[in-house]
């Protein structure tokens, strides 16, 4: 009886661990399918960048399909194959970038390894392995030190690694001079096709645009930036028990997290081919001044100093955002936004160099005061810098000027005026002008001294 009781239980433990590993399959599998879905919804290029590798790679994998191609390439296609795996990035300057970097330095490692292949076999059957040797060891010492050169690293770090790479695959193959020479020729040949097959399908369906989201990124950088700044500033005019949305203070975070990304996004850009607004030669570098400039602000300076400056640097963030969205020059309200900040300092500094001397005990209490005018001094030196930046970026890349607007009705008013005559002595002028587009009605008494009164 008992055991017929301790078997029920066991089957019970069983069926209930069953069921639960099945469960946590299910809420696994429920939230893989709800974050694939958010992924395809937060930037829906990703999908077709996806279908894009899917399609070069069914292209490139002919190489087996067909006989023809096969018999002239043999296991060489493989080479295809690796280099669109490889290859194909997200946007076409990544994709230029990578291929032409692949293409040249395959044409050089193998130019160099055939080359090395027939010096070695001139040097004799106890010569050849010392040569190789000094040669791989050369090239490879040399070609890897380089890659520690800014510039290297930056744009050609790939194309170094490949051709080190390449170079001492060829040099050490072992193989006859003539069968060296068909494996450099199929190698080359494979790569470059595969290479091309990449750069032709991301410019021609759907293409990502490295210089795009860079422009993108930065305008909202600074939008983010302004919209930090002006929630902070308004925040100033509550009280802290009050209950208020302050999601706006996570705003900068991003900006601060983006400078890797902006890097890449130039880098990517510089390889790209002139599109929509941006010519072949753009400015790519000046984005990054300015994305260096709105990050290293809030590295530094991450409380704003009052209302009057935070808003009117925010209104000014969001004019420069604005300029760099619409490819057109900064307007002039930037200028009177930075006056206004501007002129807060002033206010702010002039109060505290007429304040008195405080006591020690009163010290405490002054000190925040002095930090909150010199954090305002370098956030409005910081946004002028920014500003400059936008500007110079605005010349150099050909934005569009904005046209410049035309009186309206409400400014001529203010050359509008009337005289009335009541006697010989008073003159009533009624002066009419717009005053925060409201209007308004002066009277202007003038006496008029009596001639008769000399």
């Amino acid at each position: 009886m008992e055991m017929m009781m301790s078997s029920a239980n066991q089957d019970k433990t069983h069926e209930c661990l069953i069921k639960t590993t099945f469960e946590k399959l299910k809420e696994k599998m429920i939230d893989t399918v709800k974050e694939t879905k958010k992924i395809g919804e937060d930037d829906p290029r990703r999908v077709i960048h996806s279908i894009k590798v899917g399609l070069a790679l069914t292209i490139v994998s002919l190489f087996y399909y067909f006989r023809p191609l096969y018999d002239g390439f043999g296991q060489a296609g493989m080479w295809a194959i690796l280099t669109v795996v490889v290859v194909f990035e997200f946007s076409v300057g990544g994709t230029i970038s990578k291929g032409l970097n692949r293409g040249a330095a395959t044409l050089l490692a193998a130019t160099l390894g055939v080359g090395a292949e027939f010096l070695a076999n001139d040097c004799g059957e106890i010569g050849e392995p010392i040569v190789l040797g000094l040669l791989v060891f050369t090239l490879a010492a040399v070609f890897t030190f380089m890659r520690f050169f800014p510039n290297v690293k930056r744009r050609y770090d790939y194309g170094v690694m490949v051709f080190i790479l390449t170079f001492t695959l060829v040099a050490v193959s072992g193989a006859r001079a003539s069968e060296i020479w068909k494996m450099a020729h199929q190698r080359l040949t494979t790569i470059l096709i595969g290479g091309a097959t990449c750069m032709v399908i991301s410019l021609c369906f759907c293409p990502v645009w490295a210089g795009q989201d860079l422009h993108n990124l930065i305008a909202a950088n600074i939008g983010k930036l302004a919209t930090f700044l002006e929630g902070f500033g308004g925040q100033f005019c509550i009280s802290s028990s009050d209950d208020k949305d302050m999601s706006y203070l996570q705003s900068h975070k991003s900006v601060l997290n983006s400078k890797a990304t902006e890097e890449l996004l130039a880098n990517f850009a510089w390889w790209e081919l002139g599109h929509g607004r941006f010519k072949f030669i753009h400015p790519w570098k000046l984005y990054l001044n300015v994305g260096g400039l709105v990050a290293s602000e809030f590295q530094q300076k991450i409380q704003p100093a009052c209302v009057k400056m935070s808003i009117e640097s925010g209104k000014a963030l969001k004019e420069l955002a604005a300029a760099i969205k619409n490819t057109t020059f900064p307007s002039s309200a930037v200028e009177i936004h930075l006056h206004n900040s501007k002129a807060a300092a002033d206010e702010l500094k002039n109060i505290m160099e007429n304040f008195p001397l405080p006591t020690k005990a009163d010290l405490k209490e002054i000190v925040p005061i002095l930090v909150i005018a010199s954090v305002l001094i370098d956030i409005i030196k910081f946004v002028e810098k920014i500003s400059v930046s936008v500007n110079e970026l605005s010349r150099k890349a050909g934005f569009k000027e904005l046209k410049s607007t035309a009186i309206t009705n409400d400014k001529q008013l203010l050359h509008r005026g009337t005289v009335k005559p009541v006697d010989d002595e008073v003159v009533v002028i009624d002066i009419v002008k717009p005053i925060d587009d409201q209007l308004a009605v002066d009277i202007v008494e003038i006496k008029m001294k009596n001639p008769t009164q000399g």
